[in-house]
C-alpha cells in the first residue's frame, strides 16, 4: 500500500510540474495581447487627424519654412488666451503641458534650423526646464510639476513652421502640409524700446501632435465666439500665415544669407511664392471646372478685344492713307490750275470761259 500511494504521489508531481509552464505561457500570452489591445485602443482614440500622411513616391515636393508672428490676426488663434482660462489655453501652453507629462517628445534644435526626429535628438524635460529657466518642482523621481504663471506662454510669440508643398500624383492634386513646428521664446526686450532676441526651444514633429491637437478647440472667427475648430483644423486648412525665411536647398542656406537688405529679402520671398503659384497652376488637373470656364471665358474676351484692336488700328492707317493720297492729288491739281499748264483739268477751264465770250 505504501508503494502503491508513493507511486501515485510521484505521478501526481511529475504532472504538476508540465502543467505548470504550460499554464505560465497561456497566462503570458494572454497578458500581451490585452496590453496590445489596449494600446491599440488607446491609440485609435487618439489618431484621427483630418489630414493625410503624404505619400513617400511624390514626383515634385518643395520644403518651406515660415516664421508665424502670433501678433498678426491671422495667426492670433495660436496665442490667446494668453493666460489659461478654465479649460481654454493657448497652443504653447497645451504643448508644454503635453511634454512636461511625456505624451509628446520634444526634439533638438540645431544651429542649422533643420529638425531631425530621431531618438537620438530627444530632449530630457528637465534639459528644457533648466535651459530657459523655468521654475518646476519634481514630487516623484522623473515627473515635473510647473505652475500655470511659470510657463512662458505670454513670452512666445513666434512659431517657427515647416510645410511641404507637393504633387499628388494619385489624385492630381496639389497639397500644402506642416510637418513640423517650433516654439520660439521671444526675450530680452526692455524698457526703452529695444528688439527681443529669439530663442527656438524645440522642434515638435507634427505628426505626432496631430492627434492631441484635434482636441484642442479654437476660436475661428472674430464675429462667431462659438468655438467650431480645432488646432489640427486650423493647421489643416492653413489658415496661419508666415514669411518665408528659408527653402530647402543643395547650399543649405537661409534666405538672411545672400539677402543682405529687407527689400532684398521681400523681392526673394515674393519669387519663391510665385515659383509655387505658377508651378500649381500650370498642373494637369488642378484648376476646377468652374475655374477653367472662367479661364477659358477670359482668354477668349482677350482674344476678341485684340481682334478689334487690330482691325481698329487697320482702318485707322487705311483712313490715313487715303485721306493722304486725296490731299496729295489736290494740291496737284491746285498747282497745275495756278500754271495754266493743259491737262485734263484745265479744259473745262478754257471751255467755260469760251461761253461766257
Amino acid at each position: 500500500m505504501k508503494r502503491i500511494f508513493l507511486f501515485l504521489a510521484v505521478i501526481a508531481c511529475v504532472g504538476l510540474v508540465q502543467a505548470q509552464p504550460q499554464k505560465r505561457r497561456v497566462t503570458g500570452s494572454n497578458a500581451a495581447a490585452q496590453k496590445k489591445q489596449a494600446q491599440a485602443s488607446d491609440r485609435a482614440s487618439l489618431q484621427f487627424p483630418t489630414k493625410d500622411a503624404m505619400p513617400e513616391d511624390v514626383v515634385w515636393k518643395r520644403d518651406v519654412y515660415r516664421t508665424l508672428d502670433l501678433t498678426q490676426d491671422a495667426n492670433a488663434p495660436l496665442y490667446y488666451p494668453v493666460e489659461p482660462m478654465g479649460r481654454q489655453v493657448n497652443l504653447f501652453t497645451y504643448l508644454f503641458r503635453l511634454m512636461l507629462t511625456g505624451r509628446i517628445n520634444a526634439y533638438m534644435y540645431k544651429l542649422d534650423g533643420v529638425e531631425n526626429f530621431e531618438d537620438k535628438n530627444k530632449l530630457k524635460v528637465e534639459d528644457v526646464l533648466t535651459r530657459y529657466s523655468i521654475y518646476y518642482e519634481e514630487p516623484n523621481e522623473g515627473k515635473y510639476q510647473v505652475d500655470d504663471s511659470d510657463i512662458p506662454c505670454s513670452e512666445v510669440t513666434r512659431y517657427y513652421l515647416k510645410e511641404s508643398v507637393y504633387l499628388d500624383q494619385r489624385t492630381g492634386t496639389f497639397q500644402t502640409k506642416v510637418t513640423a513646428l517650433c516654439p520660439v521664446l521671444m526675450r530680452g526686450a526692455d524698457e526703452w524700446g529695444g528688439e527681443s532676441t529669439p530663442y527656438p526651444m524645440f522642434w515638435l514633429n507634427y505628426d505626432e501632435v496631430a492627434p492631441w491637437l484635434a482636441k484642442l478647440p479654437m476660436m475661428a472667427s472674430n464675429l462667431n465666439n462659438v468655438m467650431n475648430m480645432t488646432a489640427d483644423d486650423y493647421f489643416t486648412t492653413n489658415r496661419y500665415k508666415g514669411q518665408i525665411y528659408k527653402t530647402n536647398n543643395m547650399q543649405g542656406r537661409a534666405l538672411a544669407q545672400y539677402c543682405k537688405t529687407d527689400s532684398a529679402m521681400k523681392k526673394e520671398q515674393n519669387r519663391i511664392e510665385k515659383q509655387i503659384v505658377d508651378f500649381e497652376d500650370r498642373v494637369w488637373g488642378h484648376m476646377s471646372h468652374e475655374d477653367s470656364i472662367k479661364a477659358a471665358q477670359a482668354d477668349s474676351i482677350k482674344a476678341a478685344e485684340g481682334k478689334v484692336k487690330k482691325t481698329r488700328s487697320v482702318f485707322a492707317s487705311s483712313r490715313r492713307s487715303s485721306g493722304t493720297s486725296v490731299s496729295s492729288g489736290s494740291s496737284k491739281t491746285a498747282s497745275k490750275s495756278k500754271s495754266g499748264g493743259g491737262g485734263g483739268n484745265s479744259a473745262p477751264r478754257i471751255s467755260v470761259r469760251r461761253q461766257r465770250r
